[in-house]
């Protein structure tokens, strides 16, 4: 009885195990082939995004640079264009990225909780879509691969960070 009563609970814990909630997802990459690897992964460290830099030309994502907390990341990518920059608002997060690619990264749109669409670039090209597959997650971070232009890109998604004492601007 006590064997039966054991193997019941042995097996329910690992039950919980395996049920436990998952919340990170990743989209991409997108784009070409070429250029040198990125991954802003250690900076999501530093917050949640709260800005956004990109460097278009008259056809292609030229470079890239995003704020985690009050921290910006490395800029990836060329320096001919001209360059954008985007703040997110107070505790508001990406929750979509769509854009369009042919060899190098065309265009971009980040779209926010707060309904707002953040567009770079031309709209020609292949064209793509990345939402998270869990849901209340958030672009936490991108990658990609990058030479003079942005050559593809990967989108990280997790749960919004529940310690945010760098969010504020």
């Amino acid at each position: 009885m006590l064997t039966i009563a054991l193997l019941a609970l042995l097996c329910a814990s690992a039950s919980a195990n395996a049920i436990q909630a998952r919340s990170s997802s990743y989209n991409g990459e997108y784009g070409g082939g070429g250029g040198e690897r990125f991954s802003h992964s250690g900076n999501q460290l530093e917050g949640p995004i709260t800005a956004l830099r990109v460097r278009v030309n008259r056809y292609y994502i030229v470079g890239l640079q995003v704020r985690y907390g009050k921290v910006w990341s490395d800029y990836v990518g060329g320096t001919q264009g001209d360059l954008e920059e985007i703040f997110l608002h107070p505790g508001e997060s990406v929750i979509q990225v769509s854009g369009k690619y042919k060899y190098y990264l065309r265009k971009l749109v980040f779209v926010t909780d707060k309904g707002r669409y953040l567009p770079f670039g031309k709209d020609t090209g292949t064209s793509f879509n990345a939402v998270p597959l869990y849901p209340n997650t958030v672009l936490r971070f991108i990658s990609g691969r990058a030479s003079s232009l942005i050559n593809a890109i990967g989108l990280h998604w997790d749960v919004y960070p529940s310690d945010c004492s760098s969010c504020d601007p």
